[in-house]
């Protein structure tokens, strides 16, 4: 039975509403990071890619946008294998323990961040991690994890598991079983994971403010100081060239999910 009209017009516009608000903000960075003048104005008066050549010509923030990145691939490599690993437990346990496992590492997720940045700080602070590639990567896997087992879990629900017993049963171990049948055919969502883990690597900011610095000085606290020093639509192409890569490999992402399924 068809829904009423006008309840579902309402709804439409309602969602609708709810993607211009979204969007709004880069129908305005987007124009102001091609601005010719030497201040955020917008509309700009007229268009220029100024500020990107003043980025990509920077030896400061290409330094930073390099320390991002490779703290982005060093997430990657880390969180991908132990957010699947973590998933494949999760999925053939119904243990009270392994429930509880997983709630504990979805924790970066529930919890606020300022409240994780804090006690990673004092930790970082006794162990002598500041400043360190070491503990931007391991702060980082700690946020990218939740979003590797979530997409590999999901995989695995739609798995028929009774393939890897099959390969089991003929003489493979469970570890080699996993790699030849299984692991093939949730790839699209172990690669979903390490992208999504990527994005948060590269994005975070809250955490970097308070653990990174000195050569080891990620892309978005370097934003966030000259957001305080002096702001210049340097930083709006900055926050336009993140939002295009975070948008394609959103889409690469979810590309891999459906040839995967």
């Amino acid at each position: 039975m068809r829904q009423p009209l006008l309840p579902r017009l309402l709804f439409g516009a309602f969602v609708g509403l709810v993607l211009i608000y979204l969007i709004l903000p880069l129908l305005i960075i987007v124009p102001m990071s091609f601005s010719s003048t030497r201040f955020l104005t917008f509309p700009p008066p007229a268009l220029s890619l100024r500020w990107y050549a003043e980025y990509f010509g920077s030896a400061n923030w290409m330094q930073a946008t390099r320390m991002s990145l490779l703290i982005g691939i060093l997430t990657v490599i880390v969180a991908t294998p132990l957010g699947t690993a973590a998933a494949y437990a999760i999925s053939h346990s119904q243990t009270r323990l392994m429930r509880a496992l997983h709630m504990m590492l979805m924790l970066p997720l529930i919890v606020p961040i300022i409240i994780v940045a804090i006690g990673i700080f004092f930790v970082y602070a006794k162990v002598g991690l500041i400043q360190t590639l070491t503990g931007l990567v391991l702060a980082n896997v700690m946020l990218g994890l939740p979003y590797v087992i979530t997409s590999v879990v999901a995989g695995l629900q739609s798995f028929d598991k009774t393939q890897e017993m099959v390969a089991r049963s003929l003489g493979m171990n469970r570890f080699r079983a996993f790699l030849t049948v299984t692991l093939p055919q949730i790839k699209g969502s172990v690669f979903a994971g390490g992208i999504f883990a990527f994005i948060s690597a590269i994005d975070e900011t809250i955490i970097a403010l308070f653990v990174s610095g000195g050569q080891y000085q990620t892309l978005t606290k370097r934003m966030f100081t000259a957001l305080r020093d002096e702001i210049d639509p340097t930083i709006a192409s900055i926050s336009t060239l993140l939002t295009a890569a975070s948008f394609i490999l959103v889409l690469l992402a979810t590309t891999g999910q459906k040839k995967a399924a």
